[in-house]
């Protein structure tokens, strides 16, 4: 059994690691473990109390992956509900589909029994307000949303790296499957709407038993641009070691065109169980626990710059 997590994944850690010790599914310990850090009110990057968008709306995105079956689910700007994790998992059980966002992923919440609640707490509404009136000291917060011109403002005010504590785990259970799931509020202060590589299967999180899995967190567009977690996956298919793998990506990131690049991190696992963790940048860390540690151990990314940019 082995738990790879985001270093905000520790809130969660020893809720998945009770999951597995007591027969549970990785895809059990997964959702158990996510489900713990969206519900923190201390962690401003998933779930509850999270940023909100440059409207002050708290949108959230999630994705979860059976490795076992390439089974999956993902949810998309989701309002009103403190774990998409577990609506993404319902739509895994129970759709035809994969992927809801907006408005039918709230009503597909309500359908399966998922309780609406206020969200937007008071520490990040203040965050969010302060934010707002320093980038734009004259302007009425109240007729934001009547503005003709809100992209000109996000790209002032947007801060991709208040996303950089999204949520990702990688579990492998006692049976020997592997899941992973990835949880996020997105970026702060973002364009309505926005979604980045967390819910996307294959940007931001992928899992196989034949070969290993992958999730990321940072600057998710570049993730979908480059389809990072699947093409980890893939490089570990092709035979590589997992740091031959991240060290790959980061380049495929590195050779982005973009106008906006960003930080990048990146945790993931291969077939046998071993485990690694990347990052474009300096005193970031991830966790990882197997089976027989008394306790998880945190450990350095793997630094690997590339070139970042805005505008």
């Amino acid at each position: 059994m082995i738990i790879v997590t985001s270093a905000n994944g520790r809130i969660g850690i020893e809720r998945a690691r009770r999951v597995l010790e007591q027969g549970g599914s990785a895809l059990d310990a997964v959702e158990a473990g996510v489900r713990e850090v969206e519900a923190s009110p201390h962690c401003h990057t998933v779930g509850y109390s999270g940023y909100p968008n440059i409207l002050g709306q708290i949108e959230l995105d999630a994705s979860i992956m059976d490795g076992a079956t390439l089974a999956s689910g993902a949810v998309g700007a989701l309002s009103g509900f403190k774990h998409p994790i577990s609506v993404a998992r319902k739509i895994m059980e129970h759709l035809p589909h994969v992927f809801l966002v907006g408005e039918g992923a709230a009503r597909f919440a309500r359908e399966m029994g998922f309780r609406p609640e206020e969200l937007l707490t008071e520490a990040a509404r203040n965050a969010w307000l302060q934010r707002i009136q320093r980038a734009f000291p004259h302007l009425d917060v109240e007729k934001l949303a009547d503005d003709p011109e809100l992209w000109r403002r996000v790209i002032i005010a947007t801060d991709p790296e208040r996303a950089g504590g999204t949520v990702n785990f990688l579990i492998r259970d006692g049976y020997g499957n592997i899941a992973g799931g990835v949880s996020t509020s997105g970026w702060a202060w973002k364009y309505p709407g926005r979604l980045g590589d967390s819910p996307v299967i294959g940007a931001g999180l992928y899992a196989d038993n034949r070969y290993g899995a992958a999730a990321c967190t940072g600057m998710g567009e570049m993730a979908i641009q480059a389809g990072t977690a699947h093409s980890l996956v893939q490089f570990m298919r092709m035979g590589m070691s997992v740091q031959e793998a991240g060290q790959e990506a980061m380049a495929d990131l590195n050779h982005l065109g973009s106008r906006f690049l960003g930080r990048m991190n990146f945790i993931l696992m291969d077939r046998m169980g071993e485990v690694g963790g990347f990052s474009t940048a300096r005193g970031t860390s991830y966790i990882y626990w197997r089976e027989g540690m008394s306790e998880p151990k945190e450990l350095e990314r793997t630094v690997i710059a590339i070139e970042q940019r805005w505008g």
